[in-house]
């Protein structure tokens, strides 16, 4: 729960910088539980806090436990901690991708615009280049850097080629933070204007892909080429029957042109996506030519909004329908219910397997509390 920054706009409690880090076995057993409840293949995010404040060898052996268990274990950082060694070694336990939160709220010295933080994005995207882990950054949207978003659209735009995902996260009233109640302007639909400008393409497809309730994501996906996008969902019923087609075909997006292979050669087999895919794609990378023939770097970047809810004004509906669930003591959580009521997750004594008996782990001290035992009769 600890964290190296203290930012304006923070989903922790007041409590999470004095709770102990939980003991490996308690987590081990949740990721077991989320492989049963979900099956392989779903994404898993070691996130807190900031996760590279545990113990190096500790969290090397979360993200290899994941990745045991066929799930995707996704590193979740600030960045300040996470060396280039460090990712090195997570990759080598399975680490499948990196998402390195970096803006204004954090009030980095010397860094007082989104802009000026490009230095340290750039500095982030040469540690992972090359790790064969993909890289995701996060962005937390407020008043104050609203208008910034098309300059950090053409950055992630001209980066595509390492940044596989940029993740825009509108202000929520929740958690530790000084800055609750957000500007009435900052919202999904201000973010994806922005966006979509700063792409330069005209419309772009935001809502081919649900991805839980559609007042909590939107997502649009493009191909780049020398910094100039296409939007490769732009056909809603192409789309959908691709999904259907490639339901088994794995997607790997740390490596995108090993997956972009595998898709064509599915395709290849079948004439009807021959001809009417081809047909799209033509028509579509049409428009990048220029770019395509003078081999500029190639990519492929997903710009996502996430629109977290204030603490106060949790939707059922919306919680039920969540596809961004925290595993608990109790079993999986909607984020945003758990961020509202965090200290009741973080706080509550955990029962921890101990030689003579389960204990009771306290967070607050890290103490363990072992069952006491009978004492022994005197010999008559």
């Amino acid at each position: 729960q600890r964290c190296n920054l203290d930012c304006t706009l923070c989903y922790l409690s007041e409590s999470s910088e004095s709770v102990k880090d939980t003991p490996l076995p308690i987590l081990f057993e949740r990721i077991d539980r989320i492989r049963a409840d979900y099956g392989a293949g779903v994404s898993v995010q070691v996130t807190g806090g900031d996760p590279t404040l545990r113990d190096r060898a500790e969290l090397v052996a979360i993200v290899k436990r994941v990745a045991e268990r066929g799930l995707r274990p996704s590193l979740f950082t600030n960045g300040i901690k996470a060396t280039r060694d460090l990712l090195r070694e997570l990759a080598d336990a399975g680490l499948f991708d990196v998402a390195f939160h970096v803006d204004t709220t954090q009030r980095r010295k010397r860094f007082p615009t989104e802009v000026s933080l490009n230095a340290i994005r750039r500095e982030y995207i040469e540690r992972a280049r090359g790790l064969g882990i993909a890289v995701v950054f996060n962005t937390s949207v407020h008043g104050g850097n609203l208008d910034e978003i098309p300059d950090l659209a053409r950055f992630f735009l001209e980066h595509a080629d390492v940044v596989g995902m940029a993740s825009f996260q509108v202000q929520a009233a929740t958690g530790r933070g000084e800055w609750q109640r957000r500007a009435p302007e900052v919202t999904m639909a201000a973010i994806r204007e922005r966006i979509t400008a700063a792409v330069g393409e005209g419309a772009l497809a935001w809502n081919a892909a649900l991805l839980g309730h559609p007042d909590c994501h939107e997502a649009t996906m493009l191909a780049t080429f020398g910094g100039r996008a296409v939007d490769v969902l732009a056909d809603q019923a192409l789309y959908e029957s691709f999904l259907e087609q490639m339901k088994d075909v794995p997607f790997d997006r740390r490596d995108v042109k090993g997956t972009a292979r595998r898709i064509v050669l599915a395709l290849a087999r079948q004439p009807w996506w021959v001809l009417r895919g081809g047909r799209f794609l033509l028509a579509r990378l049409w428009r990048v030519r220029r770019e395509i023939l003078a081999r500029k770097k190639t990519g492929k970047i997903t710009f996502f909004i996430q629109n977290f809810m204030d603490a106060d004004a949790l939707d059922p509906e919306r919680i039920a329908n969540c596809s961004f669930m925290v595993m608990t003591d109790d079993g999986p959580v909607s984020m945003c219910a758990h961020n509202a009521r965090r200290d009741d997750y973080i706080l509550k004594p955990l029962a921890l397997p101990a030689a003579g008996g389960a204990g009771v782990w306290d967070p607050r001290t890290g103490v363990l509390a072992l069952p006491s035992r009978p004492a022994a009769r005197a010999a008559s």
